[in-house]
């Protein structure tokens, strides 16, 4: 493996706000639709009332002790944190004229702390939520002004943190909003398709303004989107299962083909017209969508199987999506097919279709790690898991994939996005928190801790080809 990964590659992880911060009224915080999703994506909707409590309002309290987590990144080597902004942090009901200064404050001191061991920050602008004012009051994305409150949060961090961060994302895995269109776009789950591709596109136009304002205030900085990389294979070899592959990739690729191209695809115009589907596009968001992202960002967990007749197959939930299993393929505890060789198939996809960077933002094993009695905790799967992926990631690069970095998800332990659960464990550290909340919230090293450690110091020279 030696010599494959470039040199300036950016190692890291991953995490996001409302599933690691906590802290969710302090300092002026307002309320997030994800505080508003206690039981997480797949949950039911709950108003906050007084004296309640979500696993995710404490999370890891990664707000508090955010200095000893960042040190521990830095003892893997870390290059790279990715995390998110938490919108409501700087425009509590979202539809303010002042920022909130303790929001604010409160990043800058995560930056700093970051510099200190010469981590870079990368950084979603919206990872799951947004403000619920503006659901309330706006009707979330489905209201165009949504767009502007989005541009004047975008524009507040670019010149607060301009000197602190280079790498920004927009929205992550926006594809997503086809599948939970609350968590995606502030609609209601039973929203009908032209309600969520209109919200959709105010999200597209949106994601365009913050890549032009981060082009005029951070020039020396790159600007990225974030896929759901949802890759399905046709089950079989007949052509009508091909067909209804290549529809089923282009539901999501769709979104990649407007931030990274400029404009809506003659297939979508297709799709619109024969589904009835009522977009206003106008325009002015014509010309506002020309401004395109510097680099492609994505996530990977598995891939899935396509066939044009679905209602003879079991399908298998994976993340947010259903497919139909691989028979090829093992599962995990989750019920996620794992398939390291499809992560290399998807960067020389994507690779191959926008010629542009591409960045591997999640990539991990959600799995029920066991402490020993000494204290020790052997993930001997995840080692393996991410050692595979890993594998091809460097058989991705010798192909000629241009890829700026990894950030593996969840490098410690964190409450899972689709139940908010904890048992759901991904990290190289180990949270003492329980599914109920219960625990002291003290940090140990795994095994993978020192696997992953290793893999970053030697730039992937010690990672093992185990075909």
């Amino acid at each position: 493996m030696n010599g494959k990964f470039p040199q300036h590659f950016l190692w890291g992880g991953a995490v996001a706000a409302n599933q690691v911060e906590g802290a969710y009224q302090a300092d002026g915080k307002g309320l997030s639709t994800s505080d508003l999703q206690p039981q997480g994506i797949f949950g039911a909707i709950t108003p906050r009332t007084e004296g309640d409590s979500g696993i995710k309002d404490v999370a890891i309290d990664f707000y508090h002790r955010y200095p000893e987590d960042i040190a521990l990144f830095a003892e893997m080597g870390f290059k790279c944190l990715r995390t998110s902004i938490a919108w409501t942090r700087i425009f509590p009901q979202g539809d303010e004229e002042t920022p909130n200064e303790a929001g604010l404050a409160f990043y800058d001191r995560l930056f700093d702390e970051m510099a200190k061991y010469g981590i870079q920050p990368l950084i979603t602008l919206s990872h799951y939520e947004m403000p619920y004012g503006l659901v309330k009051h706006y009707g979330g994305w489905g209201d165009r002004r949504t767009i502007d409150f989005f541009e004047r949060y975008a524009r507040t961090v670019f010149e607060r943190y301009k000197h602190k961060v280079k790498h920004w994302l927009t929205f992550n895995e926006i594809n997503m909003s086809l599948h939970a269109p609350f968590t995606g776009v502030g609609l209601p789950q039973e929203s009908d398709k032209s309600a969520i591709y209109q919200a959709i596109h105010h999200q597209l136009v949106a994601s365009a303004k913050a890549v032009k304002a981060c082009h005029e205030i951070v020039p020396e900085g790159k600007i990225g989107n974030m896929l759901l990389g949802g890759i399905l294979y046709p089950l079989s070899c007949k052509p009508e299962d091909l067909l209804e592959t290549q529809r089923q990739n282009r539901d999501w690729l769709f979104f990649g083909d407007v931030q990274a191209r400029g404009y809506y695809p003659a297939y979508m115009q297709r799709f619109f017209r024969e589904n009835g589907i009522q977009v206003a596009i106008t325009e002015e968001d014509r010309q506002t969508l020309r401004e395109t992202i510097d680099f492609i960002s994505f996530s990977y967990y598995m891939s899935g199987c396509v066939t044009a007749d679905p209602e003879q197959y079991e399908t298998a939930r994976g993340n947010i999506l259903d497919m139909v299993p691989n028979p090829h393929l093992a599962s995990s505890e989750w019920g996620w097919q794992i398939d390291p060789i499809g992560l290399r198939y998807l960067l020389n996809v994507l690779y191959d279709r926008y010629q542009k960077p591409l960045f591997i933002v999640e990539n991990g094993l959600g799995a029920k790690d066991r402490v020993e009695a000494d204290g020790s905790i052997h993930d001997d799967y995840r080692i393996n898991y991410l050692n595979d992926h890993l594998v091809q990631v460097a058989e991705a690069i010798d192909d000629g994939v241009e890829v700026m970095g990894y950030t593996s998800w969840g490098p410690i332990d964190l409450v899972s996005a689709s139940k908010a659960e904890m048992s759901k464990r991904y990290g190289f550290i180990h949270v003492d928190r329980d599914d109920a909340g219960n625990g002291s919230l003290a940090r140990r090293r795994k095994k993978s801790f020192f696997w992953y450690r290793d893999v970053i110091h030697s730039n992937g020279a010690s990672l093992k080809d185990r075909r």
